[in-house]
């Protein structure tokens, strides 16, 4: 299989003819929507398990989020759905408390609020992504099995760290060469295909979105992403990753999945350093919508851990997440975007599952199997 490679331009034209593909009424759907300014999302599960001592409870560690939360709402006492990370995670996207096990890898049957955005409003599937860290299990954040909703409305994802990593600068030494590749060339490049998430008819199915992929991932490849390093170098993957993506493609929604702060387990001092490069990673994700025009006036950002941890540090010198404290069920959430409230702090008791019905409901849209209530005192 030899990938199709294009010039900058043709990338460009692609994406915008791709846009211009959508029919008439989705995109008069896009500009009405709720009557909101949001037109684009970014909802980041800060997942791993991360305590509120260590993000607002230590504002040095956390100078992005302040900032956010400064110019929109804090959640200071946001209720966890569950302590297992596939679960909790998974119930934000849901807004069901979804009880999966740590090891579970397999689609529920609860719909996603990426499935209701696209059915809703008519979206084509290179609309709606999600990009992760974690590897096979986070993919089935991007949609469930109910017959109404599913796969045909699902998100395309991209795993930041299988797809972006060091092995495969190597094809490209062979891209655009006049000979065959290799048997260990040929597996990479199939593996770096299968690393991208499609669903059935989505945007990944024909040969013009294939190619606008591929000559992203070359440009992903070649710009630093398969170079990152460091103890949070998946998650900072992830979220590079979720910024190249929006900048470039101006999606309606778009979700990020962490996962490495649960280094906590061994290393307290390690989880905190993660916690800082992850914020200083949402950093530059902030700063790359406040600086692109089409997104500074008309993007949200939601983050929110899928809980905490312990409330103190275990044999090792790290946190669990198992004693039932506050610290380990209750997270902090921060929402900004042009149609919130600015520098409130809403100190009532709101839970997780709250999230994605607030989303849907931002975007116009009805979470109709969601057991979550929309977020209170959001709105300016």
């Amino acid at each position: 299989m030899q990938p199709f490679v294009q010039d900058r331009r043709q990338f460009m034209v692609g994406a915008s003819l791709a846009a211009l593909a959508l029919p008439a009424a989705a995109r008069a759907t896009l500009a009405q929507a709720s009557g909101r300014k949001t037109r684009h999302v970014v909802l980041v599960a800060f997942a791993g398990g991360v305590r509120t001592r260590e993000t607002f409870g230590s504002p040095g560690n956390v100078p992005t989020l302040e900032a956010l939360a400064k110019e929109g709402v804090l959640y200071k006492r946001v209720k966890s759905s569950n302590l297992g990370h596939f679960g909790a995670a998974l119930s934000i996207f849901t807004g069901i408390s979804e009880a999966r096990g740590i090891r579970e890898n397999a689609r529920g049957t609860d719909p996603t609020l990426f499935e209701y955005v696209r059915k809703d409003l008519g979206l084509a599937a290179s609309d709606v992504w999600i990009s992760t860290s974690g590897g096979a299990q986070q993919t089935n954040y991007s949609y469930g099995l109910h017959p109404d909703y599913g796969a045909r409305y699902g998100a395309n994802t991209v795993d930041g760290d299988g797809l972006f990593n060091a092995e495969f600068k190597s094809i490209l030494e062979t891209w655009g060469r006049p000979k065959a590749l290799s048997q260990k060339e040929a597996e990479l490049y199939a593996r770096l295909r299968g690393a991208i998430g499609s669903t059935p008819g989505g945007a990944l199915n024909n040969l013009e979105n294939s190619a606008r992929i591929e000559q992203y991932i070359l440009q992903e490849l070649t710009s630093g992403t398969a170079d990152i390093r460091g103890a949070n170098a998946a998650d900072a993957k992830a979220i590079r990753v979720a910024r190249n993506l929006l900048v470039l493609f101006k999606p309606k929604l778009v979700g990020i999945v962490l996962q490495q702060a649960d280094a906590a387990h061994g290393s307290f001092n390690g989880y905190v350093e993660i916690i800082r490069r992850n914020d200083e990673a949402l950093g530059d994700l902030w700063r790359a919508i406040q600086g692109d025009p089409q997104l500074r006036d008309s993007t949200t950002v939601i983050v929110l851990p899928e809980f905490g941890r312990d409330a103190d540090l275990n044999s090792r010198r790290g946190l669990d997440h198992g004693d039932g404290s506050n610290d380990l069920e209750y997270v902090t959430a921060t929402c900004w975007g042009p149609d919130f409230a600015k520098n409130r702090v809403v100190e009532d008791d709101v839970q997780a599952i709250d999230v994605c019905p607030s989303v849907c409901e931002l975007l116009g849209v009805n979470a109709a199997k969601a057991r979550g209530k929309k977020l209170p005192r959001l709105y300016a």
